[in-house]
Parts: C-alpha cells; structure tokens; sequence
C-alpha cells in the first residue's frame, strides 16, 4: 500500500488523543498529501461532501497485537476480543475514521489540503486511502453499538488552578478543543488517584493536570519548545 498523505495535528503523542472520531469537533487538523499523489485532479468534487472517512496507521505501535483487549469503555478490566473492538493494537495496524471536511486547499505550496475537524490521530499519522462519507448508505439508523452502549463515562469538567496565567493570545477554539479532549478523560481507565499528575502535549502549549471529582485541574501551562 502507498501512504497517499500524512495528518498535520496538534496531538503531538499518544497520550490525551480521543479515542474515537469527532469527539473534539473543535480541533482542526489538515491532511496533507505526500509528493506523489499531490494533484488537484484527485480531490475534483470532494468539495460536495461534508465527511469523510479515513483509512490510516496506527504507526506509534509497531507490530503489538492481541487477540483480546481490555476496552477503557469497560473500565480497562474487561477482556474482549480484538475483533469487538476498535483497539489500536490490531494485527495490521489500521484505523478508520470519519472526519469533517472544514476547508479545501488546492493551490498551496504544499500542494492540495484538506482542513478537517475531529480527528482522533497523532501528529504524522500515515493516511492510506480517503473516501467520501455517504449519508444513505454509511448511517444505519437501527445499528446496534453493543458494548460501546454501557457504561457511559462521565465527562470531565475543567478549570485552571489559580496560579496559572493564561496568555492574552490563548484561541478561544484552542480552549475549547482542549476542553472536549480532556472531558473524554484520557486517563487510563484504572487510574483515579487525585494525586497524580498527567502531563498532556496539544499544539502549541502542553500542560499537566490533575482529575479530582470529575473535574480536570489544570497546574500548569507553557508552550512546547
């Protein structure tokens, strides 16, 4: 297979990135296609849809893979197997989301790029395929979720401890996707020491936190050097 493209995210590692498609709406990534497939022509009534779905590579996790899988939706102690579930540990490694297109640039000195939102993927993730999404033939209305249905999490809250200074310049939608990452809870599903201190990358700032009755506190902020 080619990798036809790469993803340009503010999720710099692993940790803090969601778990599925669309649930940070306001994070904004770009798809940016690599020198071979950089033509216009390709993306020639893209601009019609609103979604897509995107074939990629969970290439952070080498060849790892299991035949069951613990899914944080059932608390990380729960084994199923890895066919039941959308775990990144897979034998070939592959993803498959459903982004928003946001924008469409076909004259950049980059070549064409996508401007998407909700993408559930690292910086430099390797993207093989795009496809438009289909409203009458990819939504099932009466699908069933299985065990993705139960055991709903609660969404973390989020305020920043006192001594933390926001700069002047912060993006108001920067605030905002990072609120809708940290609800998801990116914690390990067994950790719940109010104590412990998570230190999360999302460009341009990185932060550590700490979760105490449900609520995400932000210690401290700067800016990734």
């Amino acid at each position: 297979m080619h990798v036809i493209a790469h993803l340009r995210s503010p999720y710099v590692e692993k940790f803090g990135v969601p778990r599925q498609g669309n649930l940070v709406p306001h994070l904004r990534a770009q798809i940016v296609f690599t020198p071979e497939f950089r033509h216009r022509e390709a993306l020639r009534g893209l601009d019609c849809f609103s979604h897509l779905w995107i074939i990629w590579n969970f290439h952070l996790n080498g060849e790892q893979w299991s035949p069951t899988v613990r899914p944080p939706r059932l608390g990380g102690n729960t084994r199923m197997g890895v066919f039941a579930t959308r775990s990144p540990f897979r034998p070939n490694g592959l993803g498959l989301s459903v982004l928003k297109i946001e924008s469409i640039e076909l004259d950049s000195p980059e070549g064409p790029i996508i401007e998407v939102s909700g993408a559930d993927m690292v910086d430099g993730t390797p993207i093989y395929d795009i496809k438009p999404y289909i409203p009458y033939a990819d939504s099932i209305e009466d699908a069933q979720g299985g065990f993705s249905q139960s055991g709903q999490c609660q969404p973390l809250s989020m305020r920043f401890d006192e001594g933390v200074i926001l700069p002047a310049s912060i993006d108001e939608d920067w605030l905002a996707a990072l609120a809708e990452t940290l609800a998801q809870d990116p914690r390990p599903a067994y950790q719940d020491d109010p104590n412990r201190v998570y230190h999360l990358m999302l460009r341009p700032y990185e932060l550590s936190f700490r979760v105490e009755a449900g609520v995400a506190i932000i210690l401290e902020l700067g800016t990734i050097r």
